[in-house]
């Protein structure tokens, strides 16, 4: 089966070379042509030390080569360049592509899943979400790993179930696209106040406690919006904001840290050296709980942190000193 994988960052690699590994003709496109030629000469990338990539996989920076005659698509890109790659790809898809979004956040302005940036740019398209606990650290060692496939349409989840399955990567089909992305989205808000608390030197109570009731504070919006409250207790959602709050392989965890440091935002973006997507989420969070009366104060302290320049530790008593109440 000729698949096309949009991105060429760690997350796409990874599942290029699980496709390449099953036997698929994979293209993985990348709009720079040095990067292509590197890639294609070594078939190594900087955040896989010690791992050969399939040599099967095809790269390119030709968009219309890369798309041509796929059977299915899986856009990659990181969420604020998603909705242009989607536009540039509008009409250069084969009618019959299946298309898989791997991507995690909210638009920030229009408040919209990667799925619904990218069905708006294809018009007349149904995706498929592919989502969980999956560090592509990991999934390219070929370590056990779970994650859920999830489209509105109950035979295309089977199909990229299939697709994507084998001896160390599991995949369960799911009936909720909707929730699987948005706490794909809302995770990283909450990683990015647990690595804050890490980098203030606090403990694991303290993880533990932002973890546990940020998880709370995801199912309030999202059940709001309409997703169904099982999915926040599988891997999508529990999984998923588990290993992204606590991992050294999450970029929004050690961006926390490095806030929680004392860096400057733009200082810890710049030493995590790439997409933190849970910044790119945090305003969608906070101004989505906003209109839609949700409480939610671990996602607001970040936001103050973040945007507003609040001390982290002031942020923290802020918490502590919110009226005691009964656990929800």
């Amino acid at each position: 089966m000729k698949i096309a994988v949009i991105s060429t960052g760690t997350w796409g690699l990874a599942l290029s070379n699980l496709l390449s590994d099953k036997g698929h003709a994979v293209t993985a496109y990348t709009p720079f042509a040095k990067e292509k030629e590197a890639l294609s000469l070594h078939y190594r990338h900087p955040r896989f030390p010690g791992v050969a990539l399939n040599r099967s996989i095809a790269f390119s920076d030709d968009l219309g080569q890369t798309l041509a005659d796929a059977a299915v698509v899986v856009f990659a890109t990181p969420s604020p360049y998603l909705r242009g790659m989607a536009r540039n790809a509008k009409g250069l898809l084969a009618s019959a592509s299946l298309v898989v979004s791997v991507t995690k956040g909210l638009e920030d302005d229009t408040f919209l899943t990667m799925s619904e940036v990218i069905e708006e740019e294809l018009g007349n398209t149904e995706v498929t979400v592919l989502s969980g606990p999956t560090h592509a650290e990991e999934v390219v060692r070929k370590m056990p790993t779970l994650c859920v496939a999830s489209s509105n349409r109950a035979e295309d989840a089977r199909k990229v179930r299939d697709l994507f399955s084998n001896e160390y990567f599991r995949v369960y089909d799911s009936h909720d696209p909707y929730g699987v992305e948005l706490c794909g989205a809302l995770k990283n808000v909450i990683a990015l106040g647990a690595g804050i608390a890490e980098g203030l030197g606090y403990g694991d109570n303290c993880k533990a406690a932002i973890i546990t009731r940020g998880l709370v504070e995801i199912v309030r919006l999202s059940t709001a919006m309409g997703a169904d409250r099982k999915t926040f207790y599988g891997l999508a959602g529990l999984g998923d904001l588990v290993v992204t709050a606590t991992s050294r392989n999450s970029r929004n965890h050690e961006c926390g840290v490095y806030i929680g440091q004392g860096y400057g935002v733009g200082e810890a973006r710049n030493k995590v050296g790439m997409e933190v997507e849970g910044l790119n989420a945090l305003k969608a969070a906070y101004h989505l709980s906003r209109r839609k009366g949700v409480e939610m104060p671990i996602v607001e302290a970040v936001y103050d942190v973040v945007y507003g320049g609040l001390d982290p530790v002031k942020a923290v008593e802020n918490l502590f000193s919110r009226s005691l109440k009964e656990e929800d």
